[in-house]
């Protein structure tokens, strides 16, 4: 593990779990931006019930996977993209119209690229799955 950005770490974790046909993948450290970002990906289908386990030090996560994920990758750097921009990043990150989606970071909390546009506002692009 690199360690330097744990939710690269986390989403290639849950990325290698799933190209092996795993049931449940294990996420260390768990932090509040991670519990978001797998709730998100909960809501959309991507992944099953998850659990934050407090294990003493610094917590983890307990994924049960669905084989329902592609690919999911960390965005690097983290851009900050206007209400209107979403389109470009779209085009580059997701394989064809309507199909993913890309997690933000907005001043409303962690969401998806469409609940952004529908809210009509922008933030930071965190990541993608599909």
């Amino acid at each position: 593990m690199s360690r330097n950005d744990p939710i690269a770490d986390a989403l290639a974790n849950i990325k290698n779990h799933e190209s092996v046909s795993k049931k449940e993948c294990i996420i260390r450290p768990a932090s509040k931006l991670i519990g978001e970002i797998l709730k998100v990906m909960q809501k959309e289908g991507y992944i099953g019930p998850y659990e934050y386990v407090d294990d003493g030090r610094e917590g983890l996560y307990k994924i049960k996977l669905k084989g329902n994920i592609n690919e999911c990758k960390a965005i690097k750097p983290r851009y900050a993209v206007t209400k209107n921009e979403f389109e470009r990043y779209e085009k580059r990150y997701l394989p064809a119209k309507n199909v993913g989606i890309i997690i933000v970071s907005t001043s409303r909390g962690i969401m998806t690229h469409k609940e952004a546009k529908i809210e009509g506002i922008g933030g930071r692009l965190i990541a993608y799955v599909y």
